[in-house]
């Protein structure tokens, strides 16, 4: 069973960064309490991964054929990045930094298979240009259906606020099914786990992380990029999801710190782009770009030492 201990610590990595991309804009708003916040992202992420987790499994462990031992390294070298970038406060790419892993230890282990990769890396590119079109649409549609049809500021801020906590479950839905097999899908592709084991511990890893260490990138992601009002945050919630829940279906685990940060820029252009923090936005880039090469290293090297041993 120590196998799957540095899975489960990507998972609390993985619950403690990505969480604020569920109710991060809700929490920086004033619009939902940060315990309510994370209640209902743990309950719906648990929710989402053991109902529709074991859809992205496939991809992710066809990666690379993995000995456990290897799987070990791979999900250890995922969440030490992870952890990082979490207690820098930058909401970054959990897909990346398994992907990275594994392919680094496949490169050692001469078991890489990049036949699949090439659309895991489009899915990638097309996840925060999904998300900003959506956020785009939604804010322009919606609005313009709210404009019309609640005029009252006490109902407009009602429809708000239960809004957020709708999109938000919605969104701790799809985070779940489909980031669990960032956590445990290597472990599929090793054989120490069924599809539906993997996806129900790998989910209550992720709600273990939601629970105790993420405040930190909420703020990041709530404040950081943009100023949003309540409604902004309804929107960037809803696009974030509804990107998430359309790459399930594909079958490919992707980026939601993508997917908010292209929705909150998406919210951003819609409202005024000067408001918008270049320097946050260079940050976020900036560890999305050494996610992946980051765990790739972590990963490679101590398998390579081990097979020189």
């Amino acid at each position: 069973m120590w196998t799957i201990s540095s899975g489960l610590f990507l998972g609390w990595s993985l619950g403690a960064n990505d969480s604020a991309n569920i109710f991060g804009t809700g929490v920086a708003t004033g619009v939902v309490k940060y315990r309510t916040a994370i209640v209902l992202t743990s309950v719906f992420v648990m929710l989402g991964s053991a109902l529709e987790g074991a859809k992205c499994m496939a991809v992710l462990s066809g990666l690379s054929i993995m000995i456990p031992f290897e799987a070990f390294i791979c999900a250890l070298a995922a969440a030490v990045t992870m952890t990082a970038l979490t207690f820098m406060a930058v909401p970054a790419s959990t897909s990346q930094a398994v992907v990275g892993a594994l392919i680094g230890a496949g490169i050692v282990s001469g078991t890489a298979d990049f036949s699949s990769l090439y659309k895991i890396v489009v899915c990638w590119m097309f996840t925060p240009v999904c998300a900003f079109l959506l956020a785009y649409i939604i804010h322009r549609g919606l609005g313009f259906i709210i404009e019309r049809t609640i005029r009252d500021i006490t109902r407009r801020n009602i429809f708000n606020t239960l809004g957020v906590l709708v999109a938000g479950c919605y969104g701790a839905y799809c985070l779940g099914s489909n980031n669990v097999a960032n956590v445990t899908g290597m472990y599929v592709g090793a054989g120490l786990m069924s599809p539906l084991t993997a996806a129900v511990v790998g989910g209550a890893s992720i709600s273990f992380g939601v629970l105790t260490y993420s405040r930190r990138v909420m703020m990041t992601v709530g404040k950081g990029i943009v100023p949003l009002d309540p409604f902004s945050a309804l929107v960037t919630v809803l696009a974030q999801a509804a990107a998430l829940h359309l790459f399930t279906q594909i079958g490919v685990p992707v980026s939601s710190s993508q997917a908010i940060v292209g929705a909150v820029v998406g919210v951003g252009v819609v409202g005024n782009t000067q408001t918008m923090s270049v320097r946050v936005l260079v940050r976020i880039a900036m560890g999305w770009l050494a996610t992946p090469v980051s765990a790739a290293f972590l990963a490679s090297v101590p398998l390579w030492v081990v097979s020189r041993m």
